[in-house]
């Protein structure tokens, strides 16, 4: 066979297909167990906030004074509060008043700050100042003590807890946005973008913020789990969710009353706290490796 049937054979062959960086996110995510166990347990409390209906009988909101501060017991898995309501009811629909507080609250807080950031990371100069002296001022409240300012101009209810812990959550989007664009502007494709006459615009969109997402993706796992945590403690202060409405912060704060006689108030609605948080940080500390090449390549 002459050296051009050989090469002719070679380029008929099938070239193997390259895995997606998403697919090699996927893989090396599977293999860090901590991170699968996180997983299962966000995947687990998402069930039970859409199925909370099918699996308890008992209303949330529904009264018995006749059986309040009952212990656990086969009619009731977790007791009952001092108003006679199913504690484990509330615990399970409580599930979907927190995952809604963390998901739409970090969500505001990317749409607002994630925009501020690229700006001002990209173009800098007296604009990048202006933008980082405000961010500088809300820094230096704490965030939650940041969300009870707003909550406290706003009302309390759990709409504008949402917002106010989305508008905790600003500065440290803008920073990590602003960071991470300083960083990438700098590459050469960015140059050659400019060069061509592209806007600046479309710049931002297609060569910068792609190449942010991996460090949006793993802020926002931990932020969730930050907001839940912020969120369970403006309702203990009670701001948060209003009564009747079974809100694991709320709950926590009205149990410690009876924390000597009916100890399920408090145990079970912490234990629900302490596990959505949980999950969110372990998936959270697997994203960040899975997302970070040089973790990848020691795995």
């Amino acid at each position: 066979m002459s050296a051009k049937n050989k090469a002719d054979e070679i380029c008929k062959l099938p070239t193997p297909k390259r895995d997606t960086e998403w697919t090699l996110v996927w893989r090396h995510l599977r293999r860090n167990r901590l991170a699968m166990a996180g997983l299962i347990v966000l995947v687990l409390f998402l069930l039970i906030a859409i199925f909370a209906p099918l699996l308890t009988p008992h209303d949330p909101v529904i009264t018995n004074l006749g059986n309040a501060l009952a212990k656990p017991s086969s009619e009731h898995l977790l007791g009952t509060d001092w108003l006679g309501r199913d504690n484990l009811a509330r615990i399970l629909y409580g599930s979907r008043i927190s995952l809604a507080i963390g998901l739409i609250s970090v969500t505001i807080g990317m749409l607002i700050g994630v925009p501020i950031g690229a700006l001002s990371g990209f173009y800098g100069g007296k604009f990048d100042l202006f933008i980082q002296r405000i961010i500088d001022i809300l820094i230096a409240f704490p965030g939650i003590l940041l969300a009870i300012v707003v909550v406290t101009v706003l009302g309390v209810g759990v709409e504008n807890v949402m917002i106010a812990v989305g508008i905790a959550s600003v500065p440290i989007y803008t920073r990590l946005v602003r960071g991470s664009v300083l960083a990438v502007k700098e590459q050469g494709y960015v140059a050659a973008a400019k060069a061509l006459g592209i806007g600046d615009f479309r710049i931002i969109i297609r060569h910068i913020m792609p190449n942010c997402l991996g460090p949006i993706i793993v802020q926002s796992t931990f932020q969730i789990a930050t907001a839940i945590l912020w969120a369970a403690g403006l309702g203990f202060l009670g701001l948060g969710a209003q009564p009747p409405d079974p809100e694991w912060g709320a709950m926590l704060s009205k149990g410690r009353e009876y924390i000597r006689t009916a100890h399920h108030l408090t145990t079970y609605p912490g234990l629900a706290i302490l596990f959505m948080v949980l999950g969110f940080n372990l998936i959270g500390d697997g994203m960040r490796d899975a997302l970070d090449p040089r973790s990848r390549k020691h795995r």
